[in-house]
């Protein structure tokens, strides 16, 4: 009996630490519920370990990256510029006032290429082929995390269950989709991709990324990207979260990373 009511007491303290910590409005983290997309790895190619990555995309055959700089890790940079897969080396094309500002995702459309920042509720917009800023742009969104788009729109992510889509004419948003897996809206939506047709999203501490129905806002799938993540953190102990996505749609090839990882992984899925 005594062994009963320790059990049945460990259970209700269990119980409450973990209600204790879950997140605000009910939000959730997708589990492996979802369905599982199975993934290889054909390749991988290396990644600087200073690069804290934000935002990975392919444009015109070449592999950007954009970068933030957490004040504790004085080494990073908020950095746009291309990646050599051959060396793991960027060749810088933005740099940020990390003084003033935190960078975040990255989009190219059409001749422009679109920069968001974490806090300052401000977007940087430069020249496509020279770099050169044309502009900013202010969103109401508490935080900048990531850019991608659908032809169309650019869609905005921002650490909540909800995307944001903007006409990139005048940057203003068009409509808001909330995320959902079983009914439940799913938070952290960090670095975006969109891939015939679906927005890929890392969801932030995780090492998941959901395929999410952009009509409906519902997660078809996941991939669990474990396993890459353990490896990076064997190479580098000091590599944190998994995030960045990146589709070439030439080649028909997908690349992710994480922040301050070691390599970048060439991964190969049905999509």
């Amino acid at each position: 009996m005594r062994l009963l009511l320790t059990l049945a007491l460990t259970s209700i303290l269990y119980s409450c630490g973990n209600n204790s910590k879950e997140p605000e409005q009910n939000i959730t983290e997708p589990s492996l519920t979802t369905p599982v997309i199975n993934y290889t790895v054909p390749k991988y190619f290396r990644h600087d370990t200073t690069l804290f990555t934000e935002g990975l995309l392919i444009h015109n055959g070449q592999l950007f990256e954009s970068t933030g700089s957490p004040e504790e890790l004085i080494q990073t940079k908020s950095l746009i510029g291309t990646i050599d897969l051959t060396t793991g080396r960027m060749h810088k094309k933005v740099e940020l006032d990390k003084t003033k500002y935190f960078g975040e995702g990255i989009v190219f459309f059409k001749d422009k290429l679109y920069q968001l920042t974490y806090k300052n509720k401000i977007g940087f917009i430069y020249d496509a082929k020279s770099f050169k800023q044309l502009g900013t742009f202010h969103y109401s969104n508490e935080e900048g995390w990531s850019l991608t788009s659908d032809g169309l729109n650019l869609i905005m992510s921002d650490g909540t269950d909800k995307l944001t889509f903007l006409n990139p004419e005048n940057l203003q948003p068009v409509k808001t989709l909330g995320v959902t897996l079983n009914g439940m809206p799913v938070g952290k939506l960090n670095e975006l991709e969109f891939i015939k047709g679906f927005i890929y999203a890392n969801v932030w501490r995780t090492n998941n990324i959901v395929k999410i129905d952009p009509h409906n806002g519902k997660v078809t799938g996941q991939l669990d990207l474990s396993s890459l993540s353990a490896k990076a953190k064997s190479k580098n102990p000091n590599a944190e979260v998994m995030n960045g996505i990146a589709y070439d749609s030439a080649s028909d090839e997908i690349y992710v990373t994480g922040k301050l990882w070691p390599n970048i992984y060439q991964i190969s899925f049905t999509h």
